[in-house]
């Protein structure tokens, strides 16, 4: 059997040149860039923004990032600077779910709901 060596979702963007801005505020770094897509990466892991829209997708994709400490990330990227830099939906502080996982929520400019989640090691 092949080895799986990633998983990649591609995420819409409204506006690609703002999207792009944002996702590297929250510190990921492009790849390769051309007219259609932008490769994001952070650590070993990445996905794939695209130069394409549909509202009713982008305002029901979701996407988890899995971070050690959801406080310490919030800390440091400062959702609160998202909403004044990007005028994305108010972002929603980490906080223990009835699932049992500490998740975060944010927005990004096309509407895509990021769920911040702190993973026990």
């Amino acid at each position: 059997m092949e080895q799986v060596l990633g998983l990649r979702p591609f995420v819409p963007a409204r506006d690609f040149s703002l999207s792009q801005r944002f996702y590297q505020s929250l510190g990921f770094t492009p790849t390769h860039t051309d007219k259609q897509i932008c490769i994001l990466k952070q650590e070993s892991f990445s996905f794939i923004l695209q130069d394409y829209y549909v509202k009713e997708f982008a305002e029901n994709c979701m996407v988890q990032l899995l971070v050690r400490d959801a406080d310490a990330w919030w800390r440091r990227v400062d959702p609160a600077k998202l909403v004044a830099e990007f005028a994305v939906r108010e972002p929603r502080a980490p906080a223990m779910q009835e699932w049992g996982m500490k998740v975060g929520f944010l927005f990004d400019p096309s509407g895509v709901l990021w769920h911040v989640a702190e993973v026990a090691f």
